[in-house]
Parts: structure tokens; C-alpha cells; sequence
């Protein structure tokens, strides 16, 4: 349920046509809450349909224009009943962790280069969200907006940062795991 609020998040933000929200999307709420641009069209058309969102009038009406949405106040309600909703958290499921396990059992065999993989892809994604707070997020703003997005890039980087110190372990103990026993044997 929550990909409708994060699209009428993104429209209250800014007012925005379907291609530039999804552009928007890419570069913000999509760190953490992913969608296709097929999902968030289809969501677009439902939050219409359901009253939450409007096609702002064209300035010149026009065949293929682009449809720009902005949020009705009963969108705005919906995303204010859902903020304040409890919600508990969803069990984490990493492929990642299920694999390391079954390698308890079935030995470690091309599992490091995996590692190594992950580690790099979360490297990345740690710089780079390290780059977004430096130049998103200068000291001196303290508007409760800034400071609530401060926060969602901060987990952002304390997840990152607790994935790569993880990875980096698990490679240094990887090399001194002894090998399995033969099931055969």
C-alpha cells in the first residue's frame, strides 16, 4: 500500500507530469522504496480514479501533452491518515543471508566473489549518498522538511555503512572457515 504514498509524497513535494516524477522517483524516494515507471503510471491512474490526484488543465490543450498531477485535499488526508498510522516492521528477507547459510551446509564454493560484488555495489551507493547529503544538505537549513529528508538519507547512509563493515568482516572469515565435511565420506 505504500507505493500510493510515496507517489502522492512525491506530488506534494512539486506538482509533476508521470515521465518527470519517475525521473524524481529514480533520484529520491526510489533509494528506498523502488518502483517501475510502468507501476507508477498504473498507481497514477488509480489515485486519479480515487479522487487523491488531479491532471492540472493544459495551458494549451494538445494531442500526447503531457498530464501534470497535483494532490486533491483528499489525497492529502490519505497521506496524513497513513503517516500517522501504526505500522510494525517487515521481516527482512536478503538473498544474500539465506546463501550464507546454505553454505553452512553445502561449503562456500564461488561465494566470495559475491562478496567482494556486494561490497563494492554497497561502497558505491554509500558514496554516492554521501555526496547527496554534502551537497543537498548544508548545515544552517533546519526546516522541518530538510530535516525529516536529512534523516531518510541518513538511514540510507548508516544502512550502507553497516553493510559494508558487515562484508568486510565476513571476507576476512571467509578464508579461515575450515572446509566441510564429506557427506559421502
Amino acid at each position: 500500500m505504500s507505493l500510493p504514498h510515496a507517489i502522492l509524497t512525491a506530488l506534494l513535494e512539486k506538482p509533476s507530469a508521470g515521465l518527470d516524477l519517475t525521473r524524481r522517483f529514480d533520484k529520491s524516494i526510489g533509494y528506498f522504496w523502488s518502483a517501475s515507471h510502468q507501476q507508477i503510471y498504473r498507481e497514477l491512474g488509480k489515485l486519479e480514479a480515487e479522487g487523491h490526484i488531479r491532471a492540472l488543465p493544459a495551458e494549451q490543450p494538445a494531442r500526447g501533452q503531457k498530464k501534470s498531477y497535483e494532490v486533491l485535499p483528499a489525497g492529502r488526508a490519505e497521506l496524513e491518515r497513513w503517516t500517522a498510522a501504526a505500522q510494525d516492521p517487515k521481516p527482512h528477507r536478503d538473498a544474500l543471508l539465506l546463501r550464507l547459510r546454505a553454505a553452512a551446509v553445502v561449503g562456500t564454493a564461488g561465494l566470495e566473489s559475491d562478496l567482494r560484488r556486494h561490497l563494492d555495489l554497497h561502497r558505491r551507493q554509500l558514496t554516492e549518498y554521501e555526496e547527496i547529503e554534502k551537497r543537498d544538505f548544508p548545515p544552517g537549513d533546519d526546516s522541518a522538511q530538510t530535516r525529516l529528508q536529512h534523516l531518510v538519507l541518513r538511514a540510507g547512509i548508516e544502512l550502507e555503512t553497516f553493510w559494508t563493515q558487515w562484508l568486510t568482516e565476513a571476507l576476512t572469515q571467509l578464508p579461515d572457515l575450515p572446509d566441510l565435511p564429506d557427506p559421502e565420506a
